[in-house]
C-alpha cells in the first residue's frame, strides 16, 4: 500500500510537470489568424504574395500559434474565399490590369487585384495545421464586395466572427497574419469598434509595403490597439 501511494504521488508530480501552462477561456482571450493563405505568400509563389512571407515566416506563425493553442488560447482563422467572378479581380474588367483602381457605382474606389484565393483552389488553403484552428471564418464570398475585415465586407454584411467570439465570451483578441496594411488593419479596427481589446503582433504580420504597413500600425495604435513586437506568454497570462 505504501509503494502504491508513492507511485500515485510520483505520477501526479509527473503529470503536473508535463501539463501545459493554461491561459484560459475565463480570461476571454482568442487569436485571430488573418488570411495566412497560399496566394498571399512568397513561400507558395502566390498570385498576390506579400514581401517576406517565406517559409521562415510561416514557421514563425506556426510555432507561435501552436504555443498559444497549447496555452489554452483558441484560434479563429479568417479565410479569403472568393468566387471566380469576384469584382476585385482585374481579370474580370476589360482593359484593366492588377493594381489599377476603378470607381464603383456607390462612389467607392476599388483596387483591382490579381485573381487570388478562389474558392476550392490550393492558393486559398490556410497554411496552419487544421487541428490548431477552432473555427474558420470565410469572407469575400459576395462577388460584388471586397472584404478586408474578418468581421464584415465592404458592403457592411457581417461574417459570423463577432457572433462566434461573443458566444465564447471572448473580450481580448491577439491579431496577426497577412496583410498588415489591409486585412490585419481592417480586422483590428473593426474588432475595436465591436468593443474588443486588441493586441497586434507586429513580428507575425507581413504587409504589402513598408510605408503603408507603418501607417497602418500607427493607426491601429491611435485607435486603441496594443502593438507587440512578438508573442509574450508572460504578458498574455497577466492580461
Amino acid at each position: 500500500m505504501k509503494y502504491l501511494s508513492m507511485l500515485i504521488f510520483a505520477l501526479a508530480i509527473l503529470g503536473l510537470a508535463f501539463a501545459p501552462v493554461r491561459v484560459l477561456a475565463k480570461e476571454g482571450l482568442a487569436i485571430i489568424l488573418v488570411d495566412v493563405q497560399g496566394d498571399f505568400t512568397t513561400a507558395h509563389k502566390g498570385s498576390l504574395a506579400v514581401p517576406n512571407s517565406d517559409e521562415a515566416y510561416l514557421k514563425e506563425v506556426a510555432k507561435a500559434t501552436e504555443a498559444l493553442k497549447k496555452a489554452g488560447v483558441p484560434v479563429y482563422a479568417t479565410q479569403d474565399w472568393h468566387p471566380a467572378n469576384h469584382m476585385s479581380f482585374a481579370s474580370n474588367h476589360k482593359d484593366k490590369k492588377p493594381f489599377d483602381t476603378i470607381k464603383l457605382e456607390d462612389g467607392r474606389t476599388q483596387v483591382l487585384w490579381p485573381a487570388h484565393c478562389v474558392q476550392g483552389t490550393k492558393g486559398a488553403e490556410i497554411l496552419v495545421k487544421p487541428d490548431l484552428i477552432a473555427k474558420v471564418i470565410r469572407k469575400g464570398m459576395d462577388p460584388k464586395f471586397d472584404s478586408y475585415s474578418g468581421f464584415m465586407d465592404d458592403g457592411g454584411v457581417k461574417t459570423d466572427l463577432d457572433k462566434e467570439l461573443k458566444s465564447a465570451g471572448v473580450k481580448t483578441l491577439i491579431v496577426y497574419g497577412i496583410a498588415t496594411d489591409y486585412c490585419v488593419k481592417a480586422t483590428a479596427l473593426d474588432a475595436l469598434k465591436e468593443g474588443y481589446k486588441v493586441i497586434v503582433i507586429e513580428g507575425l504580420c507581413r504587409g504589402v509595403a513598408d510605408e503603408t504597413s507603418k501607417t497602418a500600425l500607427e493607426e491601429m495604435k491611435q485607435r486603441g490597439a496594443q502593438v507587440w513586437p512578438s508573442v509574450d506568454l508572460g504578458k498574455i497570462k497577466n492580461l
